[in-house]
């Protein structure tokens, strides 16, 4: 049996808007996110669902403009309670408080 080597250059990028196809990934994935407790990770992972999902009908479902959403939801950025709450409503999910164990 040989062994066929793959190089990193020969792999695709993993593109994690391909698997973000229901509100129940959608609330899964942030969950996880949130518990990194880090604002630019939750901003970059809701600009992913975004992506997926469509920027203009995100932007059509929370009443944010496109420029607006692409603004607060990029890598590294901080954005409001109210821009995050917005956004996942138009997502099909809220946020959840649970007690920490």
């Amino acid at each position: 049996m040989t062994t066929k080597l793959t190089q990193v250059n020969e792999l695709e990028d993993f593109n994690i808007a391909a698997h973000l196809d229901s509100p129940e990934t959608i609330a899964a994935y942030l969950t996880d996110i949130l518990e990194s407790n880090d604002p630019a990770l939750l901003a970059a992972a809701l600009g992913d669902i975004a992506r997926a999902k469509g920027m203009t009908e995100v932007a059509k479902c929370s009443g944010i403009t496109r420029e607006a959403l692409y603004k607060a939801l990029r890598n590294n950025s901080s954005p409001r309670f109210e821009t995050v709450s917005k956004v996942c409503s138009a997502f099909g999910v809220k946020l959840v408080a649970q007690p920490r164990f």
